[in-house]
């Protein structure tokens, strides 16, 4: 008895019907109907009863038919089960991604975990940039993305998208303008992200404006975007947030807000991907995991 002759007699029980049992095997229904004999006379027992309208299954047949799928199931398992036998033991390691992360790199995030699939079974883990950074100085994560400016001597990084910041601003004012000057806005008081995207790179950028003569703050550690919508469309105060369009059409889709670009100022909202040092050396765990990533994330983004 050979495979094959399960495998025919499988599609025949399962269709009934010679003819169709022959196309789903791609063969003509003559030779078909010869190695259902062939496996009769092996067995010593019909398998079916055949008449000019109808195929039915014999005693014999039905008791062979789960006996037949139960080996074609095993068979046909080998290749994945040798596959998973000689595959290294999958490691799980944690990757940060702070609030609002550019959806481009989630896409990066994802091709990494593709590519490391084989070794190393990724999952994201959300929280702000400074709690993130501070997990995987202290193991808890493998990787993270952060927004920068980072210090800390123990982990390393590499930049990976640099994104420009403009102002949130109440439309009744600003209505038609392509831009917006620091001075123009000396007499709006500046309300700070949320808490969970607000790094030091916005303790810079509140810094730059209080030289700029902006000196007049909101604090809104609870509040989300659209939150902030509401208190600047109230014309008494401003916001920073990133240009990107579709950054802006999610965070201030409505017409009493505009999002312009600064004339005389450049800010930029830096995202870094981190990992501690002495894990990405040779010999470290993540050796091979920091590498792929450093392939994944090799080119920086701008928007």
């Amino acid at each position: 008895m050979e495979m094959l002759h399960l495998r025919y007699f499988v599609a025949v029980a399962e269709e009934l019907n010679f003819s169709q049992a022959a196309r789903r095997l791609h063969m003509a229904a003559s030779p078909l109907s010869q190695r259902i004999k062939d496996l009769e006379h092996e067995l010593g027992q019909p398998l079916f009863e055949r008449s000019t309208h109808r195929v039915a299954l014999t005693p014999a047949g039905a008791a062979l038919l789960p006996l037949a799928r139960d080996v074609l199931e095993r068979v046909n398992a080998i290749p994945w089960k040798l596959r998973e036998a000689v595959r290294p033991q999958r490691s799980t390691v944690f990757v940060g991604v702070p609030a609002a992360v550019h959806p481009k790199l989630r896409e990066r995030l994802e091709a990494l975990r593709q590519r490391c699939r084989d070794t190393f079974e990724l999952k994201r883990w959300p929280g702000p940039s400074p709690d993130l950074t501070a997990a995987v100085r202290d193991g808890r994560l493998a990787l993270t993305l952060a927004r920068l400016p980072i210090t800390d001597p123990e982990l390393e990084l590499m930049e990976v998208m640099t994104e420009r910041l403009g102002a949130a601003l109440p439309a009744e004012r600003f209505a038609g303008r392509d831009s917006v000057r620091l001075s123009e806005l000396a007499d709006l008081s500046f309300i700070s992200s949320p808490i969970y995207t607000a790094p030091a790179s916005f303790e810079e950028l509140d810094a730059r404006l209080n030289s700029a003569g902006v000196k007049k703050r909101i604090r809104v550690d609870n509040a989300d975007y659209s939150g902030i919508a509401e208190l600047v469309s109230s014309g008494i105060a401003f916001s920073v947030t990133i240009l990107d369009p579709e950054i802006v059409r999610r965070r201030y889709d409505r017409e009493d807000v505009v999002v312009l670009p600064f004339e005389d100022f450049s800010p930029e909202l830096a995202t870094a991907l981190v990992w501690r040092r002495d894990r990405a050396q040779p010999g470290g765990d993540l050796a091979d995991l920091v590498g792929q990533a450093k392939d994944v994330f090799a080119d920086p983004l701008t928007d």
